[in-house]
């Protein structure tokens, strides 16, 4: 049978939980948005106050404020049988596995035949929340992996269990993009999906391949120039970026690594935070969201602000510099090929990012198009990883790693045995697969 969805439950109403009701509203839905119950007084306040807040400051959540109106409160002790109501049930709370395990007991409990349940969650993996459910839960679950802020964010990931019925993924695949207008990318149950496997990849790399670069004469200044415009990241580049994150953040995705990553993978040279970084984390000074990081603003006598930066060479304040990279280092093929420090710093951490992705398949992926797409939607950078190799020259990726008497990483080994000279080719509608045939990008 088709799973048709018209009415929406929004279990959590945190700013991602907020951001999915009001897009489902925004497109016609109808909402169901509930959350622990108030100990006293009103006991839907926790939804009740953040639906208030989705029409609220310079940018929000609904640009129509009208459409609030299709977004009714509740909460978890007093409204869980309305749960029978709706077509999708979607789970936005803490990123806590025995907690969600206990949540979905009661959803699973009160929800309808053939109503479909998602989890929001970007790291516990699925079988694992899932381990010892009823059947129907099984087939009837997946991980809808939304990008914050949701209003702005193209990627929604989309991974199913093993037991999950291909009409659930089918109808899931249909509202997120025709309904809700999102870039759906296919992942699998595996640690951090792809966009995070892979740009935490590239944000741990960068902070722990950085005392060497100090040492090579580098500033902080020099490595967020290098790994922004020149390879088609956005402004705040790798230090800029881990602040908007948050280093709270960073810290619990470096331990879910250590915990879950393969024995052999590549990633546990980097999956935890450099010594330096840990101190930051240890005494709040964790990003944006606590005034400071990396990088911070100060306000000046007369009024004016200052950009600082937290020199991790000397572990102290200091203005921010504007770092001005050489002409032939302004452009992806001369900042990663180039002879200076700072290329090479380059190669190591998004030429290394690059290869890492070029491991992951098929694994975390089935093809190259959805782990370039979910980098493209999710980080927002200008090309994926296999399209930049595309960009410089596989051929050339590929003979200076054979130079270097360095292994290729999978997906370069299937390219050089196919003869081919690049991941996608027909002007990027078709892609090279697993099984060194092309195929129709879809």
């Amino acid at each position: 049978m088709s799973r048709k969805i018209e009415k929406v439950a929004v279990l959590g109403t945190g700013t991602m939980g907020a951001g999915i009701a009001a897009i489902c509203a925004s497109k016609g839905l109808d909402v169901l948005f509930m959350d622990m119950p108030a100990k006293d007084g009103d006991r839907n306040a926790m939804a009740n106050n953040a639906k208030a807040m989705m029409t609220e400051g310079r940018a929000p959540m609904l640009d129509d404020a009208s459409d609030v109106e299709r977004i009714d409160v509740g909460n978890f002790e007093d409204d869980m049988a309305r749960l029978s109501e709706v077509d999708w049930i979607v789970e936005v709370i803490i990123e806590d596995l025995a907690i969600k395990r206990s949540l979905f007991e009661k959803v699973e409990a009160a929800r309808k035949d053939g109503s479909i349940v998602t989890t929001n969650t970007s790291g516990i993996l699925l079988h694992k929340i899932t381990e010892g459910m009823p059947a129907r839960l099984c087939h009837d679950i997946a991980v809808t992996h939304f990008f914050n802020p949701v209003k702005v964010m193209k990627l929604v990931e989309l991974i199913p269990g093993e037991d999950t019925s291909p009409e659930v993924m089918d109808a899931l695949a249909d509202i997120l993009g025709n309904r809700l207008d999102k870039g759906v990318v296919w992942a699998k149950d595996t640690v951090n999906f792809i966009a995070n496997r892979i740009g935490c990849f590239f944000l741990l790399a960068g902070m722990n391949e950085a005392e060497g670069a100090f040492a090579n004469g580098l500033s902080m200044e020099d490595m967020d120039a290098a790994l922004g415009a020149p390879v088609g990241v956005p402004p705040t580049a790798l230090f800029g970026l881990v602040d908007l994150v948050g280093l709270d953040v960073m810290a619990l995705v470096s331990q879910n690594l250590r915990d879950n990553l393969p024995a052999d993978d590549k990633g546990r040279a980097y999956a935890s935070l450099p010594a330096k970084v840990a101190a930051m984390y240890d005494r709040g000074q964790i990003g944006r969201k606590a005034g400071g990081g990396f990088y911070r603003m100060r306000k000046t006598d007369d009024g004016g602000k200052v950009k600082e930066i937290f020199d991790l060479k000397n572990e102290n304040w200091r203005d921010a510099a504007v770092a001005e990279l050489a002409e032939d280092q302004q452009n992806l093929d001369g900042i990663m090929f180039g002879d200076s420090d700072v290329s090479g710093f380059v190669r190591t951490v998004m030429g290394g990012t690059a290869l890492y992705a070029a491991e992951l398949i098929p694994d975390i992926s089935d093809d190259v198009v959805n782990i370039d797409r979910a980098m493209r939607w999710g980080f927002n950078w200008r090309q994926g990883p296999f399209e930049i190799i595309d960009a410089l020259g596989a051929d050339k990726v590929i003979e200076k790693l054979e130079a270097g008497g360095k292994p290729l990483p999978k997906m370069l080994q299937i390219l050089k045995d196919a003869d081919g000279d690049s991941f996608y080719r027909n002007e990027g509608k078709e892609f090279l697969g697993v099984d060194g045939s092309y195929h129709p990008v879809p």
